[in-house]
């Protein structure tokens, strides 16, 4: 089986890892049910389907012993080594392929300006603030992979996005006074150019539902809500519809004690005005 070097058009790694799984099992002679192979690998028939549907990631250590049971001569074994090429973290990949199918997102920053949002400067200025020892190459390609990201804002048929910024975002200067203006007018102006909604709740608001934290609701076509939570070294998908339910009541709390997008607009401009001055001086 040859490996391409990358995934199909519409098709995330897990899908279609799963839909090669799927294929090789139909196509063994003769043909494996999902519970024989499952018990010539060592798992539940049951775990096997949950593969074949994207429902659980691939591990190697598995896809070594389904390649031996279905004589695939390491198709699956190759499959993972490409999936697991990713410029993302670990934990975010799962959030990136929901993201892709998400008919809306309603994201929540408490610390620094969200990944679709931001520019390539605050990126690099906020990846190495992270990382400091950060080789130049893998430095560009966590950039890179940032903005690749963003083609959902500029896609016209992309989900909808709203944004709510804690005031703090605003004001903390990642890379110096020159990034943080050129970020701030890229927001306005992705703002002005009706891509998306920003809200900013300041510090005048006080204490709210979501401080100091970081939260991205996603709404699909076909599949019930999930909500994304992260923090610094690690994040969590959430699909219990009553927890997701307790983070959409958090994020309409905010959402209410925040500015409206016009005010917030103005209070964007004026961040970056005040940058740009300090800048000169």
């Amino acid at each position: 089986m040859a490996i391409p070097n990358q995934l199909p058009p519409g098709k995330t790694p897990r899908e279609y890892y799963g839909s090669e799984l799927r294929r090789l099992r139909e196509a063994a002679m003769p043909k494996m049910s999902q519970d024989r192979l499952g018990a010539l690998t060592f798992v539940s028939g049951s775990y096997i389907g949950q593969l074949e549907n994207a429902q659980r990631a691939p591990q190697l250590d598995l896809s070594i012993r389904i390649d031996v049971a279905l004589d695939t001569d390491g198709a699956l074994e190759r499959l993972h080594e490409l999936l697991e090429y990713s410029r993302f973290a670990d934990y975010f990949q799962e959030a990136v392929e929901h993201e892709s199918r998400a008919t809306s997102i309603c994201e929540f920053a408490g610390h620094v300006v969200p990944g679709l949002l931001q520019t390539a400067d605050y990126a690099k200025a906020l990846s190495l603030g992270g990382q400091p020892l950060l080789a130049d190459d893998e430095l560009a390609d966590l950039v890179a992979a940032r903005l690749e990201r963003q083609r959902l804002v500029n896609d016209p048929t992309g989900p909808e996005l709203w944004f709510i910024l804690d005031e703090s975002v605003l004001r903390r200067p990642v890379g110096g006074h020159g990034v943080m203006a050129n970020q701030l007018r890229h927001i306005a102006s992705l703002m002005t150019r009706r891509r998306l909604i920003v809200q900013v709740v300041t510090f005048e608001a006080g204490p709210h539902a979501l401080l100091g934290g970081m939260l991205a609701l996603m709404t699909f076509a076909d599949a019930p809500p999930l909500v994304y939570q992260e923090g610094r070294f690690a994040g969590q998908l959430i699909d219990d519809n009553h927890l997701v339910a307790k983070c959409q009541r958090a994020y309409d709390l905010v959402r209410a004690a925040a500015l409206s997008p016009e005010a917030s607009l103005d209070l964007i401009l004026s961040a970056a005005e005040d940058y740009e001055n300090a800048k000169q001086q």
